[in-house]
This record gives structure tokens, sequence and C-alpha cells, in this order.
């Protein structure tokens, strides 16, 4: 079954046991999460960090300063439009295109150091990939059965 605490999934979880290294490790979507050495969330209720806009949280890294990046933001455009008005942010055009996940890629590709890791999380395998410089070291797909999404996570080094 899906969990909205997609870090509690079993496959996932230890998948993130087996690839979170030493570093500093950043996430812009955290929810509850405290896996990451930097925290972020839009929601207040979260205890993070930061309450920040994801894109916003990310510009302020300086280039290749962070060793690794858990990329979990909301999968679709309906998804990113509830996150938002459940914090009383406006929804726009541009929070709903798909630029929206691309800046936050152009910034995670910026601010990853050589050999930096990024695991995504969505429901594709597109991660950051190989024109952005990375290199896919890993795919899991977690099947939730009946009418639910599968969630796909990627591992992806950056070698540029």
């Amino acid at each position: 079954m899906p969990n909205k605490n997609t870090f509690q999934i079993k496959p996932i979880k230890e998948l993130l046991e087996e690839e979170i290294n030493d570093g500093i490790w950043i996430d812009p979507f955290a929810n509850s999460s405290k896996l990451a050495t930097i925290t972020n969330d839009l929601n207040l209720d979260y205890d993070t960090d930061y309450h920040m806009d994801a894109l916003d949280f990310l510009k302020m890294f300086e280039s290749e300063s962070v060793d690794g990046v858990l990329y979990d933001p909301p999968y679709s455009p309906r998804q990113v439009s509830e996150c938002y008005k459940n914090v009383g942010v406006e929804v726009t055009q541009q929070t709903t295109q798909a630029s929206f996940w691309s800046k936050h890629k152009d910034e995670i590709t910026r601010i990853l150091k050589p050999n930096g890791k990024v695991i995504c999380f969505g429901w594709n395998s597109m991660g950051c990939g190989l024109k952005r410089g990375f290199e896919m070291k890993r795919i899991l797909l977690v099947p939730h059965g009946g009418n639910h999404n599968d969630t796909i996570v990627t591992v992806e080094v950056k070698i540029k």
C-alpha cells in the first residue's frame, strides 16, 4: 500500500539505509523524515530546519557543497496543488508545469559535489538524468497493488 511517508515503506527504507552515507545530505520535501542532515518542508507542522519553497531552499546552497540529496517531491501537478493549498500558498501555472521539477533538478545538479548522490522518488525513472551529468546506479520499483501507482526510486551519481 502507498504511504505518504515514503521513507517508511520497507524496501525504500532498506535502500536508504544502504545508500545514505556520510557527509551533508539535504531533503527539500522532508515531511516528518529526519534522514537528511538538513531538512525542509513548506508545511509548518513538520519539525524541519527550514520551511521554505523547495526551489528557494535548494538555491541557498553553494555550488558543489552537498554530498547527497533526497528528492521526494509531489509526483504530479495535482499533488503539487494539494500541497500548496494545504499550507495556504497560492497555486500558479508555474507550480503545476513540468518546469517545477526540472528547476529543482537543475539546482540539485549545481549544488551536488562530483560523485555526490541524488535519490529520486516518483512515478517515473527519469531522475536527474545523463544530460545533467548523472549516471544511474540503481532503480527500485515498489508496487503498491490495486489501482495505486507504483513508486520508482532512482539512485544516481553526479559524474560531471
